[in-house]
């Protein structure tokens, strides 16, 4: 349906992630010794969620060992 369940994949598979949803939006917030990082969306914007997959898979929050 949304890929709100493409996120909480993604981020179940990952112990350096936390994925919040509360009052419509959608947080994911990653551990970073030095710079956390978080990135937040409305439950059904597809096309930011879908970037931040990405992000959490290929960007500079992937994992470093691929």
């Amino acid at each position: 349906m949304k890929q709100i369940g493409n996120l909480a994949i993604v981020c179940a598979k990952r112990n350096d992630v936390t994925l919040r949803i509360e009052q419509g939006m959608v947080m994911v917030l990653q551990d970073g010794t030095y710079a956390p990082t978080a990135f937040s969306a409305e439950w059904d914007d597809d096309e930011t969620i879908l970037s931040v997959i990405h992000e959490l898979n290929f960007g500079r929050c992937a994992p470093k060992s691929q």
